[in-house]
């Protein structure tokens, strides 16, 4: 829209037109002019109010005006006949069909209408394609940008769905009584058509169901969606099913971690008054839940924040009410937004069989379907290839070994970048998969070699400089499964320093090919310490001269040459850069330390026990603390409650070497 108004504003040929922005939430409204103010894009106007709208066109003026569809209720005639005014329809399905719609084109009845809609419509009473269209677009679309489109340009994420078999016990006998005297006078259409909605109320209300898909929806986000940082929406029947999950929710994982978003309007007994927020008061909510260190971490909704809610770090929506159409689609849609390198896919967690007939709950054809929404039970059907893809890379090598010289082995059958790439691109593809099926019993047998080749990947990792683009940084699943396994992610060896001495540079000239590897690993993980500058430039340099020796520019002993110069830089430079935080060892420490003691009977997220940790010691820590009895004392009480009381991991030598950690490194 942005780029369509400026183009057309400024064609001759349109004889500088009005174009009107058209939108149907008072949210987008604002979400539309804060896009258009930030592209610094000059002669916007907002429709303040109803009349304000009806002077704007009566008075002729030839800006960008920015309005919601409901500024036209008041419209009783004409307001403007030119012919060069062109309106931008956001949400074209939506409310075009009514008694809004009609009198805005009465109002303008020469402008011309552009639709822009992520799902039109295609039925007799409601249709985006006749209402917008025109004969000579080809396909009846003027333009499209498909869903898989927006996936291969990185702005959308692939979505999956879970299905999740549930019992839906429900006391017939019992109903029917009910029912027939709820019943009594109505005609048999009239029973036919209330039947359907009491036997579903019955269904989504019953306690023990509600209490079952609760405690799967809180396993599940415990084990599969927080560990990785992200958060969760849950998609209920009603406003009371609402409050009826929100109070097993809390039962099972704390009040903290949910609320409630939902229109608390018609309220007569006040039972939704707890979640009634003004604009702001919920715009403040919705922030929280934005945040990475919030405590909030589901939102729980029936019809809100089901469209045109954005929250990147949104991946699972646990959805337990029926939709189809495009409600669905924009409902699902809220889970695929990009966020980091870690979240590659939005997840459905179907509880109600929306996604028994995918294809026929979204209206679209199958062919289309698969596109946008794939089963989880597909991926595992796709792994074993692409894991077998990536395994052929390394044919011959002994995945036994382990450490530096296990890792060499596997670097040499890559010597150019663009095998490393090559195999970067289908590592992340096999990663994508993984994580999106991790954790399930079907991985069990893959996870020796599935970290071996994670472990591969990260070695080989450029630190900048030509490559990196297709390059990734591991999700945190891979992270906390290859600190599970093994001691050291990629390659460690000696400090760059003790090359520098004259009798290790004579034995690695000895071997120019085999020094200069083992340099050049041992550079790249100390640079990736470091994020300076003076580093970041370190590490494009180390990609530069890899480069050169690769395309046959540089032989061995020049490159050896060019690393041992480069360690003498890298040297000073350390000398030079302030002592790096030693708080992040800390963090280090404490991480290693609680995973050493996770165990399935102690379901901890070790991740959240050192952030607490580490948040509460910055905070009551004091130059020299560990000299005096106040300060060992603040910390030594703060850190049994936070692993003794708070995550009940009742062992005082955990306690104590936590403490040392803390006392050593903080």
């Amino acid at each position: 829209m942005v780029f369509a108004a400026q183009k057309m504003t400024n064609m001759p040929i349109l004889n500088n037109p009005t174009v009107v922005i058209v939108n149907d939430r008072i949210d987008l409204e604002s979400q539309i002019g804060a896009t258009f103010s930030s592209a610094d894009i000059g002669g916007i106007d907002n429709s303040k109010s109803n009349d304000y709208l009806i002077d704007f066109f009566k008075s002729d003026m030839r800006k960008i005006l920015i309005t919601t569809i409901f500024k036209f209720e008041k419209v009783d005639g004409e307001l403007n006949a030119r012919d060069n005014i062109i309106l931008l329809v956001d949400e074209a399905h939506r409310t075009q069909y009514g008694n809004l719609g009609e009198k805005m084109r009465l109002a303008l009845p020469n402008a011309f209408f552009f639709g822009l809609t992520g799902t039109p419509i295609n039925k007799l009473s409601r249709n985006t394609f006749k209402t917008f269209g025109a004969e000579e677009d080809r396909d009846i679309y003027l333009s499209k940008y498909s869903f898989s489109d927006s996936i291969r340009d990185g702005a959308t994420l692939p979505l999956e769905f879970e299905p999740v078999p549930v019992d839906l016990k429900v006391n017939k006998k019992a109903l029917d009584e009910a029912f027939d005297k709820l019943t009594e006078g109505l005609t048999e259409k009239e029973k036919a058509e209330l039947s359907q909605r009491v036997n579903m109320k019955a269904i989504m209300y019953n306690p023990d169901r509600i209490h079952n898909v609760c405690a799967h929806i809180a396993n599940h986000f415990k084990t599969r969606i927080d560990p990785s940082g992200y958060k969760g929406q849950v998609v209920c029947y009603d406003r009371e099913c609402c409050m009826k999950y929100k109070a097993e929710l809390d039962a099972l994982l704390g009040p903290e971690c949910s609320t409630i978003v939902m229109d608390t309007n018609n309220d007569p007994d006040g039972r939704y008054k707890a979640y009634a927020r003004d604009r702001d008061e919920e715009a403040r909510v919705l922030d929280e839940f934005r945040e990475p260190s919030s405590k909030l971490k589901l939102v729980i909704v029936t019809a809100k924040l089901l469209t045109g809610f954005d929250a990147p770090i949104l991946q699972v929506m646990y959805m337990d009410k029926p939709m189809k159409d495009h409600t669905l689609l924009q409902a699902i849609c809220r889970t695929n937004r990009t966020y980091d390198s870690g979240k590659t896919f939005g997840l459905i967690v179907d509880y109600i069989g929306v996604f028994d007939d995918v294809a026929k709950a979204l209206g679209f054809d199958k062919k289309f379907v698969r596109q946008v929404i794939s089963n989880i039970k597909e991926l595992k059907e796709q792994f074993p290839e692409k894991f077998k893809k990536c395994i052929s890379y390394f044919y011959g090598v002994d995945r036994t070994v382990e450490g530096f010289e296990g890792l060499m082995a596997a670097q040499d059958c890559l010597p150019t970048n663009k095998e490393k790439d090559e195999f970067a691109v289908d590592y992340l593809a096999m990663n994508r998969l993984w994580n999106a099926i991790s954790p399930d019993a079907f991985l069990t047998n893959y996870i020796k070699d599935y970290v071996w080749l994670s472990n591969v990947y990260e070695s080989l990792k450029p630190s900048g400089g030509s490559g990196a683009a297709v390059w990734a940084a591991l999700g945190n699943k891979t992270i906390e499964l290859i600190h599970q396994n093994v001691s050291v992610i990629g390659v460690k060896t000696e400090e760059p320093s003790i090359f520098l001495k004259p009798e290790i540079i004579d034995i690695l000239m000895e071997d120019p090919e085999k020094g200069s590897r083992r340099l050049s690993a041992s550079l790249r993980a100390r640079i990736a310490e470091r994020g300076e500058p003076v580093f970041v430039e370190l590490g494009k340099k180390l990609e530069a001269l890899k480069e050169q020796h690769e395309q046959m520019l540089i032989n061995a002993t020049e490159l050896l040459k060019a690393l041992l110069k480069l360690a003498s830089e890298l040297v000073q430079a350390e000398n030079n850069a302030p002592p790096p935080d030693t708080t992040v060892e800390g963090k280090a420490a404490l991480t290693a330390l609680f995973n050493e003691v996770k165990n399935s009977r102690t379901p901890v997220i070790v991740e959240r026990i050192v952030s607490d940790i580490d948040n509460i010691v910055r905070l009551i820590r004091f130059p020299g603390w560990q000299k005096t009895d106040t300060g060992v004392a603040d910390i030594q009480r703060e850190i049994l409650k936070i692993v003794w009381v708070q995550y009940k991991i009742r062992d005082k030598e955990i306690v104590d070497r936590a403490y040392e950690y803390v006392a050593q490194y903080y």
